[in-house]
């Protein structure tokens, strides 16, 4: 029975959302084949595990909830695959350090120190299997800048746009308001660069809406990009599962209504039937197939060019009278995983869970075939002659 740990929460305004994916991972795993282990980031970044982690209702109170955790750790050493007690506790009459065997770590993580290769990173030098995309692919598909800079060497539709850092911003606020209405038609969506789940996120139809929208986005991010808004606009969205070239697609969804754009509340906290929250989503899109079999090859074609891996959900704009297909981002680890898109497959959470557990372990074997080491007479040479070259 492989150990998996389940890891949620995190430094990130996301982290109430997270936790919920997280306790959904776990509730829906096999128990006969993982014994999962729930792992809590705090908003300081302080890792705890324990039973009470386990009911969504003790985190009404979370001081009073992590007083009846213990507080662990991940060494960034190879070959361990422990998460170590903190303080460190010795075992009784032993050497040896109280821990806990990890197999597989499954992050369900939301927004940044998890979402974004940091958490991956870690995983990446601890040498343990882990699920969803490496490094790259979690910091590509998380920063929009980088992520639509590499849509555009790539040739994929998107939309107009263009970015820059909040000291230039605070540095002339007239200029840049200039630049951007010089560059870009209203409507636009100002945006934070590292953010999801609507957060940060405005339209702007005139200057003085453009302004609004910057200095709330600027308290999220160092880094502002502005899109132009797309005319009468219908989101499509679309998962993709597998490693490098061995894809699978879901079917498509369409979030209704779409009026504005999907806001935090709209997506989790109002309490109409459908979906996650209150976005009633019809599955499968109603687009013409042709515009379904675009959508679903863009997509893999995303997943692909960020070297992703595990599963993603892509998200789509179409223009509503000309039916022109944009990509607007990708989600590395969409909320419940979009589970939804792939059980009218056959695919339960259940099973999804399995495979993308499976995927890690994969990859992970992938990984070890690579060299990491490469002898030379170097440093016997700079033992003889000193540091200089």
């Amino acid at each position: 029975m492989l150990k998996v740990a389940v890891m949620f929460g995190g430094k990130s305004v996301e982290h109430e959302v997270s936790i919920i994916t997280g306790l959904q991972v776990i509730e829906n795993m096999n128990k006969e084949k993982y014994e999962p282990i729930p792992v809590y980031v705090g908003r300081d970044g302080r890792w705890y595990t324990g039973k009470d982690l386990l009911d969504i209702s003790n985190y009404k109170d979370i001081p009073s909830l992590l007083k009846k955790c213990e507080q662990v750790v991940l060494p960034p050493v190879p070959g361990l695959n422990k998460l170590y007690y903190y303080p460190f506790r010795k075992k009784f009459m032993s050497k040896e350090y109280d821990y806990i065997d990890v197999d597989v770590i499954f992050p369900a993580f939301h927004g940044t120190h998890g979402e974004d290769g940091t958490m991956q990173g870690l995983f990446q030098l601890a040498n343990i299997p882990y699920v969803g995309s490496g490094v790259v692919g979690s910091a590509t598909g998380m920063d929009k800048v980088i992520m639509k800079d590499i849509f555009k060497a790539n040739n994929l539709p998107i939309v107009n746009y263009l970015w820059f850092l909040r000291k230039e911003y605070e540095k002339n606020k007239e200029a840049m308001l200039d630049l951007i209405e010089s560059k870009l038609k209203y409507p636009m969506f100002v945006k934070p660069a590292n953010l999801g789940s609507s957060i940060g996120i405005s339209k702007a139809k005139n200057r003085d809406e453009l302004f609004d929208a910057i200095e709330i986005a600027i308290y999220y991010d160092r880094k502002i990009i502005v899109e132009e808004a797309v005319k009468d606009p219908m989101e499509v969205n679309c998962s993709v599962m597998g490693i490098d070239r061995d894809l699978e697609v879901s079917l498509c969804e369409m979030p209704v209504p779409w009026e504005e754009f999907l806001s935090y509340q709209d997506k989790y906290m109002r309490k109409e039937k459908g979906g996650k929250g209150s976005t009633t989503r019809q599955i499968p899109a109603p687009i013409p197939e042709e515009k379904t079999k675009e959508i679903q090859e863009l997509a893999k074609k995303v997943f692909q060019i960020l070297d992703c891996s595990g599963l993603a959900r892509i998200d789509f704009l179409l223009e509503k009278e000309t039916m022109k297909v944009y990509v607007n981002e990708i989600n590395t680890i969409p909320g419940s995983f979009a589970f939804y898109l792939w059980k009218p497959l056959g695919i339960s959470f259940e099973k999804l869970i399995d495979r993308l557990i499976e995927y890690a372990v994969e990859r992970h074997k992938e990984y070890a075939r690579n060299m990491y080491t490469f002898e030379t007479t170097l440093l016997l040479k700079a033992a003889d002659r000193g540091t200089k070259m």
